[in-house]
């Protein structure tokens, strides 16, 4: 029977390919089975911490006035411009006075003809209280009838109410000349505080008319005392109250910080798209005008806040993640801590009643992993303070991974490989 040239030599290089092939790989896998994990570390420092709730607000003036005009008129001198600074007093604008100047001296004339009537009722008054005076002696000596006694009894009597009716027109006229004075006043307008003129919305030549509400000339604000007002969702609203500490940022300058206080929370809500917002109050001193009206902020109130405490990493925290990628025997420790925490950690548990009880590894100098109990206090999404069971500079794992996964690029040539398969496999070519 004829055979098949080559036919032999395939019958003894597949199985032989097969065995070198199963021991090459065995010896790969045996090789990083057998490496030793590595950690992700950091060391345990000292800082500051803070917890705040954020919100958008806007900077506005703590006081601004409209200062408008009380009287009509022709508005004949403006005698400020927008951006400038004004005292207190200082003469702003003046209207047209000559209505209230003539009214003002229609009312003294008028006042002088009643002081002028008045002398010559206190000469009647005086003739007629010496006519009943000498009416009452002759009518004691029973010179005169008792008609004309009572005659000149009653003619005092009319002197006296003509003198106090003059006192009374008197009076009304003081009175009406008071107010064309002050109509008068008005005419010049002053400035009622000290600040900056931030708008002005009348000219020179507008005439103004005040019979139905009084025309704003213009509007003094002081920029030397800021408010920020911003808006506080439902949610977070019961965490915000009037003294709490808080600051802000700008959108041009995000690296300094104002820092203030909630000086106020408006009880009343603004629903804006179905959200119910709640309006807070900042106060800030302005001394250098770095703050602008309208500016916009990044406001932060502060729920907690902790200095120069012990902080780690957020990861360092195990109760945060499963210990699945730690070897058997640290799990296993660290299980065991968890559940008996020592005396001195149930003392300062006490202490800190507040606290969250927590579990770290710690690297110690010789690479060993320790289970460590903690109390925890303030956390960040990235930083937790520790009040309890670390000391500063220790280190503490944050994560592992295999030393192959992080290990350095060989030396190697281009033509070496680990221990294993060769590239496309094994078998005749």
């Amino acid at each position: 029977m004829a055979r098949k040239k080559g036919g032999l030599p395939w019958l003894v290089i597949l199985p032989v390919a097969t065995i070198i092939a199963a021991g090459g790989w065995y010896a790969y896998s045996s090789m990083s089975a057998s490496e030793s994990t590595v950690y992700e570390t950091a060391n345990v420092t000292r800082g500051d911490l803070e917890i705040s709730i954020s919100s958008a607000g806007t900077v506005q003036p703590d006081e601004t006035v409209e200062v408008g005009a009380q009287v009509s008129g022709l508005l004949e001198e403006l005698l400020v411009e927008e951006g400038d600074l004004v005292e207190e007093g200082q003469l702003l604008a003046q209207i047209d006075a000559t209505i209230a100047e003539t009214s003002v001296e229609s009312q003294r004339a008028q006042l002088r003809s009643l002081n002028a009537s008045r002398r010559q009722q206190e000469a009647s008054l005086d003739l007629a209280r010496s006519e009943a005076n000498r009416a009452e002696l002759l009518f004691e000596a029973d010179a005169i009838s008792r008609a004309d006694y009572e005659s000149a009894q009653a003619n005092l009597a009319v002197e006296e109410a003509q003198l106090e009716s003059i006192d009374a027109q008197i009076a009304q006229q003081n009175s009406s000349l008071q107010a064309d004075l002050a109509e008068l006043e008005y005419t010049r307008i002053y400035a009622p505080i000290s600040g900056t003129v931030v708008s002005v919305d009348a000219s020179e030549g507008q005439t103004l008319n005040a019979n139905q509400t009084a025309p704003t000339i213009l509007s003094i604000a002081d920029l030397t005392d800021m408010t920020v007002e911003t808006d506080v969702s439902e949610a977070d609203v019961l965490s915000v109250y009037t003294g709490q500490p808080a600051y802000f940022t700008t959108l041009g300058d995000s690296n300094t910080r104002w820092e203030s206080f909630v000086s106020r929370v408006l009880p009343t809500p603004e629903v804006v798209n179905d959200v119910v917002l709640y309006k807070a109050i900042l106060d800030v001193d302005n001394p250098d005008g770095l703050l602008r009206t309208d500016m916009t902020t990044q406001v932060f109130f502060l729920t907690g806040q902790a200095e120069n405490a012990l902080l780690v990493p957020i990861a360092a925290l195990q109760g945060r993640a499963p210990m699945r990628d730690l070897p058997e025997d640290v799990a296993a420790n660290a299980e065991a801590a968890r559940r008996g925490p020592p005396p001195a950690f149930a003392a300062a548990l006490e202490e800190n009643p507040d606290a969250t009880r927590d579990m770290v590894l710690v690297m110690e100098a010789d690479g060993t992993i320790r289970p460590q109990p903690v109390l925890v206090g303030l956390q960040t999404r990235t930083q937790a303070e520790i009040l309890f069971g670390l000391s500063e500079g220790q280190t503490v794992v944050t994560g592992g991974a295999t030393a192959a996964s992080i290990a350095p690029p060989s030396n190697r040539g281009n033509g070496d490989r680990p221990p294993g398969p060769p590239p496309g496999g094994f078998g005749p070519r």
